[in-house]
């Protein structure tokens, strides 16, 4: 009888130190996720209505998937930063440049449509863009953060739209920006002459980095550029030989220049991490897992890679740099309009240019498990929602 009540009282002490064990693990573990919220910068690839705020104009069929209206995003719903908000328990992100119905609490969004890493008023530009540049973006981010500590210190209660103000050292910085410096210029000075300058680029982003780490960001994850080469619209509309097609469709040259930029970007990236020991510096490999998916549509749940969903003209690609998505154009005495596939989840590109709710689901799927992060990188540790 004795041995079982020092058996039972045995056993009741380890079940306490287990527990004990558990909850102290449990703490260990999520401990080193304390994010309390993304800040973003970038173009039409991760903007949620900056650009629509800014110039009001965006119709139908955007945002028809999910939102059932248009949203201010270049898809038919959300893009890879909502569900990487959305799987870490945050509301999607308010653009920055939206006055009414913001709510800042948990981050902010700086990307706009068309933005470009090198500034707007540069030679090196020949075509319109936005003027919400990366080094604008970084400035929008320094006023933010002025403002927060003012609004915080004098008690105004519009403070409670905004985050705490130490919050820019707990939170995510993600860049997802590059895509227009690359080919804005394409059609006016070709491949050869876009690459020369693309070293300013990634020269640019990497001062962007050590920005954002003497504003507060300790987590910095940029995505590099993704396989343009496969794009809908640059298969449509630029002259290329057949030669320069792969097996799989898409312009060997691009997607060579992009891989070479991507090379680049992730060795300063390197260097950077290397001056800022501090911080966590990574970089996300959204070239290689949008090119999967391009190359491979059917193996992730897709019937199409390099056609969009949106479009006008059929064929390999529906596009026709003519009429955009969602546009109305008489020509040659023809009235025509580029609408919508009545199906895009089965679609990589939606409208040549982005990627569709589908595609940028799978993108942050990836992210939040650190699958095409280096150095590794992933959220783990953290109690990350569903995405659906």
């Amino acid at each position: 009888m004795m041995n079982l009540r020092l058996s039972s009282v045995l056993f009741r002490q380890l079940f306490s130190v287990y527990v004990l064990i558990i909850a102290m693990s449990s703490t260990l573990s999520y401990s080193e996720c304390e994010f309390e919220a993304i800040f973003n910068f970038g173009d039409s690839n991760s903007d949620t209505g900056g650009f629509w705020a800014a110039f009001p104009a965006q119709s139908g069929p955007f945002g028809a998937t999910y939102f059932k209206k248009p949203a201010g995003r270049a898809s038919d719903g959300r893009l890879t930063v909502d569900f990487l908000a959305q799987g870490l328990g945050f509301p999607y992100l308010s653009p920055y440049l939206q006055s009414i119905g913001s709510n800042f609490k948990h981050g902010a969004n700086f990307a706009t449509l068309a933005s470009t890493v090198l500034l707007p008023n540069t030679s090196l530009f020949v075509t319109g863009i936005s003027p919400f540049s990366l080094a604008i973006q970084l400035n929008q981010m320094k006023e933010f953060k002025v403002k927060v500590h003012e609004f915080h210190s004098i008690n105004q209660r519009g403070a409670s739209m905004l985050p705490s103000p130490d919050v820019f050292g707990t939170s995510i910085y993600t860049l997802y920006i590059g895509q227009n410096d690359f080919t804005s210029n394409l059609a006016a000075i070709g491949i050869s002459g876009v690459k020369q300058y693309l070293p300013q680029v990634v020269s640019q982003i990497a001062w962007s980095i050590k920005e954002l780490h003497a504003l507060g960001g300790r987590t910095i994850l940029v995505l590099n550029l993704a396989p343009v080469g496969c794009y809908p619209a640059l298969l449509a509309g630029h002259l290329h030989n057949s030669s320069d097609i792969d097996t799989f469709g898409c312009l060997i040259s691009y997607n060579n220049a992009v891989a070479d930029y991507n090379t680049m970007l992730k060795q300063a990236l390197i260097e950077t991490r290397n001056t800022l020991l501090n911080a966590s510096v990574v970089y996300i490999d959204m070239y290689s897992l949008l090119l999967e998916l391009f190359q491979h549509p059917a193996s992730h749940g897709f019937k199409y890679g390099t056609k969009a969903c949106c479009g006008y003209g059929g064929g390999a690609y529906n596009f026709d740099s003519q009429v955009y998505c969602g546009n109305t154009k008489v020509i040659n005495g023809s009235k025509i309009t580029a609408s919508a596939c009545e199906d895009p989840y089965n679609y990589v590109s939606w409208d040549g240019i982005h990627a569709t709710e589908a595609a940028n689901k799978i993108a942050a799927m990836a992210i939040l498990n650190g699958s095409y992060s280096d150095p590794p990188f992933s959220f783990h540790h953290c109690r990350v929602h569903p995405i659906d």
